[in-house]
């Protein structure tokens, strides 16, 4: 996923599996029907250059293949979790400037222990105690890992804040996005077009305008140890791109609820066990008051609602297509500081905005969602068999 301080209607090919349609938690929320299973793509129209006039028709035609169910779920999606990114910044923010409440650590466990808590039960529900157990068993490595390298991301992003300059943080948070890609290209064998690596760079261009903004209204901070702060934050960019990554492959093959849950309660564990290491000290001292609780609470709907969609945006577009769409974030921000801290905005934010959304599109201009990876959402065949077995015996 991504920092907290920096990822229908129903279709008449169902993306899960006849062994799970009535799983409601997770898979009841569905890309649109163009979703596919990976197997047929719908390739765009071609490009004509004969004429004028057929180039002009055939440029057309591309522009109308772009705005398909799916590719609009997947951009207003990303779009939401981009909100809910810009939510978790204003609540962390009022946490530790206006009520000295600094525990990121622990912070972040309230996440980890509601999806945890959510999302586990419906697994055992729908799996049964002893099919979930044999998956904890079976599968629960590929899990722990996903879960450290999302713990650890967001820690390591947190301790670059406290060390570099905003205007660095926000660059190489852009990091996330060719490593997700790297890793995606490792998994699913994507295959990248170039029209993918120019929607890739316009929406860094959008990133940059919103950098230039800051400078010129001199947002910007003095860095306590850059160079330590910049290795923190390339580290945790990376480790973001891993997970995006690992977590679409996972959701790709795998029920939502599964992977969600399983990434929740191992990420309580680990989370849990840093936060005790690293701020068992300053948990007695923070000030648990009501204000301070009602932003925990605030900031952890925020990141549940991001961790519950981001899957869904995988599904529908891919991982890398998520980070990109997070960068119109600070767009959202600049709402946030409008409506309470009664900001002046800076033309610049809204060109920025307006780029970053151009990079999306041109992302699949030429490619399709479809070809970004397999679509195979399914309990696993030793689930299944456990399944039936217990049917057979009632």
């Amino acid at each position: 996923m991504t920092a907290t301080n920096s990822s229908i209607g129903q279709s008449h090919r169902s993306i899960m599996s006849n062994d799970s349609k009535h799983d409601l938690v997770s898979e009841s929320v569905t890309v649109p029907a163009d979703a596919g299973d990976g197997e047929s793509h719908s390739a765009r129209p071609p490009i004509v250059y004969t004429s004028f006039n057929a180039f002009t028709t055939s440029v057309v035609a591309r522009w109308k293949s772009l705005w398909t169910p799916r590719f609009l779920f997947a951009l207003l999606a990303g779009q939401v979790v981009s909100f809910c990114i810009t939510a978790t910044s204003v609540t962390t923010q009022e946490l530790n400037t206006n009520h000295g409440w600094v525990l990121p650590t622990t912070q972040t466990w309230f996440l980890y222990f509601s999806l945890f808590v959510v999302y586990t039960p419906y697994t055992i529900y729908q799996y049964g105690f002893k099919g979930w157990a044999k998956m904890i068993m079976r599968d629960g490595w590929k899990y722990v890992i996903l879960a450290a390298a999302d713990v650890e991301g967001n820690f390591l992003v947190v301790k670059a804040y406290n060390y570099t300059d905003l205007l660095s943080c926000l660059l190489l948070d852009a990091w996330a996005t060719p490593s997700c890609m790297f890793f995606c290209w490792l998994y699913l064998r994507t295959r990248y077009h170039w029209t993918q690596i120019l929607g890739v760079l316009i929406c860094v261009a959008g990133l940059g305008l919103l950098v230039t903004s800051d400078l010129l209204t001199d947002k910007n901070y003095q860095a306590q140890a850059k160079g330590k702060g910049d290795a923190f934050m390339i580290a945790g960019a990376t480790l973001y791109g891993f997970s995006n990554a690992t977590e679409e492959y996972l959701v790709r093959r795998r029920p939502l609820y599964e992977v969600v849950g399983q990434m929740g309660m191992w990420g309580t564990i680990i989370n849990g066990i840093q936060a005790a290491a690293l701020e068992h000290k300053g948990m007695p001292v923070a000030p648990w008051t009501g204000m301070t609780i009602g932003l925990l609470v605030a900031y952890t709907a925020a990141m549940f609602t991001l961790y519950t969609i981001a899957p869904l945006v995988y599904r529908a577009a891919s991982s890398p297509f998520y980070n990109m769409s997070l960068l119109t974030s600070d767009f959202y921000t600049l709402i946030f500081g409008l409506i309470l801290f009664h900001y002046s905005p800076f033309w610049l934010y809204f060109p920025a905005f307006a780029l970053v959304i151009s990079g999306l599109v041109v992302y699949f201009w030429h490619a399709t969602p479809e070809e970004q990876g397999k679509l195979d959402p399914k309990r696993p065949e030793y689930v299944q068999r456990e399944r039936a077995q217990e049917e057979q015996q009632v």
